[in-house]
C-alpha cells in the first residue's frame, strides 16, 4: 500500500484540526497524506501542494461538477440581493425553486418543504408519519438515512447508534429487497406503518434490489395503511441516469426524499417532496414544522440554477452513457488485475459499487487511487466496497484519466 506524505498542508493545520474539530478527524487526514483542497472547477480539484484531483467523490453531492457557471451565476444574483429572507414575508425564491422541484418529482408530488441536509428531510418524513398516526418505522438492513437521533434511528447499524441508545422506540428493520419480511413487518401494524427506504443502498456498498421491489413496497403500504417513504438523497437529481431511482421502475411514493446534487455542488439544500394528502399536517400549521434556515433565499437559487443545469446540460442523459462506460472498462481491469478477489462491478449510473472479497483491499484501493490522482469514496456501511461516484461532466480525456489511474491503483493494491 502507498504511503502518502509530502510538503502538502500548512504545518499547523492538523494542530487546529486537533485542538478545535476532531482529533480523529485529524488522524483521518493524515492517513490520506495531509494535503489541503483549495480550489475546485467542473470534475477536478487542486490542493496545497499544487496536485490535481478527479473528484469522482463526494458522496454523491457533484453530480455537475464543482462550481457550475449556471449555478454559481443564480447564487451570486441572489448574494448579491437578499442571501437570507426575514421569515415573515413571502420570498419568491422559494416558492420558484419549489415549482421547479414539483416539475422534476414524480406525478402526484406537489408539497415541498426544504431544509439544509439529508438528516433533517428524513426527520421531516418522520414527523409526518407520527402526525397522520403512522408511529411505526420500518427501515432496511444496511440501510443510511442520516445520524440525527430520529435519522440514526433508521439508520440500522449497530457502530453507529450504539453511543446513543435509546433512540426511537417501535423501529423494525428488515432485510433490503424482502418483501416477504416486509409484508410481516406490515401486518403486525396495519394502518401505523412507515416505510423508509432507498432505491439503491447507497452506503451499504451499492446494493441494487430486483426491479420489482419497489412497486411491491408500493403495493404492500397501500394494502397495509402505510406511509411510503422514498429515501432519494444520494441516488436523486440523475444520479443513477433517470431523475429518480423512483423513474426506473416506474413508482410514486407518498414521500420524496431529495439532497446532495439538488445544491448544485454549490450551497447545501434539501428537500421533503409529498403528495398533498401526505403533507397535510404541515399544511394545517405554517409553524407546526419550521427551521430558521429552511427555504433560505441562497439555497433556493442553487436549487433552481442546479434543476436549470441538469437540464439544459443533458446531464442525466450523460450519467447512463458514462455510467456503461465506467462499469465496463472497470470490470475489464478488475477481471485482469484481481481475478476471483472482486466481484462484479455495479450500479446504475454514476452510483458505482466495487466489492472485494478480501479484507482491506477496498481501503487499499482507495489509498492507491488517491495517489494515482482519483478522489473516490468508502462506504459507511459496507467496508468491503469502494464506491465511485463521479460527475457527469467528465470528458473524454477525463476517463482517459480515470481508467488509467484506476489501473495503476489497482495493480499496485493488488500487490
Amino acid at each position: 500500500m502507498t504511503v502518502l506524505n509530502g510538503p502538502t498542508a500548512p504545518p499547523d493545520l492538523a494542530d487546529k484540526y486537533r485542538r478545535y474539530l476532531s482529533k480523529g478527524r485529524a488522524a483521518l487526514g493524515e492517513m490520506f497524506g495531509g494535503d489541503v483542497e483549495v480550489s475546485a472547477e467542473g470534475a477536478w480539484l487542486r490542493t496545497a501542494s499544487g496536485r490535481s484531483l478527479l473528484n469522482c467523490g463526494g458522496y454523491g453531492v457533484f453530480l455537475m461538477g464543482a462550481r457550475h457557471p449556471r449555478v454559481v451565476a443564480e447564487v451570486t444574483r441572489q448574494l448579491n440581493t437578499n442571501p437570507i429572507a426575514s421569515r415573515l414575508l413571502l420570498e419568491p425564491e422559494q416558492a420558484k425553486a419549489a415549482e421547479a422541484l414539483v416539475g422534476i418529482a414524480p406525478a402526484g408530488l406537489e408539497r415541498v418543504f426544504f431544509a439544509g441536509s439529508g438528516a433533517e428531510v428524513v426527520e421531516a418524513a418522520i414527523k409526518l408519519a407520527r402526525a397522520q398516526g403512522k408511529r411505526h418505522l420500518i427501515s432496511m438492513v444496511n440501510g443510511y438515512h442520516g445520524k440525527t437521533t430520529g435519522a440514526l434511528s433508521l439508520t440500522a447499524r449497530d457502530l453507529f447508534q450504539a453511543p446513543f441508545r435509546p433512540l426511537l422506540p417501535d423501529v423494525t428493520h428488515v432485510p433490503f429487497g424482502d418483501t416477504d419480511a416486509l409484508e410481516i413487518a406490515l401486518r403486525a401494524r396495519p394502518g401505523e406503518a412507515c416505510v423508509v427506504v432507498e432505491p439503491v443502498q447507497g452506503e451499504a456498498g451499492v446494493v441494487v434490489p430486483p426491479a420489482s421491489y419497489l412497486p411491491e413496497v408500493r403495493r404492500l403500504c397501500d394494502e397495509h395503511g402505510a406511509l411510503f417513504v422514498l429515501d432519494e438523497i444520494q441516488t436523486g437529481m440523475g444520479r443513477l441516469g433517470r431523475w429518480w431511482g423512483a423513474d426506473l421502475v416506474g413508482v410514486t411514493p407518498d414521500v420524496l426524499l431529495v439532497g446532495k446534487g439538488l445544491s448544485g455542488g454549490v450551497v447545501p439544500v434539501s428537500a421533503l417532496v409529498a403528495t398533498p394528502a401526505a403533507f397535510a399536517p404541515f399544511d394545517k400549521d405554517p409553524f407546526i414544522h419550521t427551521s430558521t434556515f429552511s427555504g433560505n433565499p441562497l439555497a433556493m437559487a442553487a436549487a433552481q440554477g442546479a434543476i436549470t443545469a441538469i437540464t439544459e446540460d443533458g446531464l442525466i442523459a450523460r450519467a447512463a452513457e458514462l455510467g456503461e462506460l465506467i462499469t465496463s472498462r472497470l470490470t475489464e481491469i478488475n477481471a485482469s488485475v484481481f481475478g476471483g478477489r472482486v466481484l462484479p462491478v455495479r450500479g446504475p449510473g454514476l452510483l458505482i459499487g466495487v466489492e472485494f472479497t478480501v479484507p482491506g483491499m477496498a481501503g487499499d484501493l482507495l489509498i492507491e487511487l488517491l495517489s494515482a490522482g482519483v478522489i473516490a469514496n468508502h462506504s459507511l456501511n459496507s467496508p468491503s466496497v469502494l464506491r465511485l461516484t463521479p460527475p457527469a461532466v467528465l470528458t473524454d480525456t477525463d476517463l482517459l484519466v480515470l481508467f488509467d489511474a484506476y489501473e495503476t491503483a489497482a495493480r499496485a493494491a493488488a500487490r
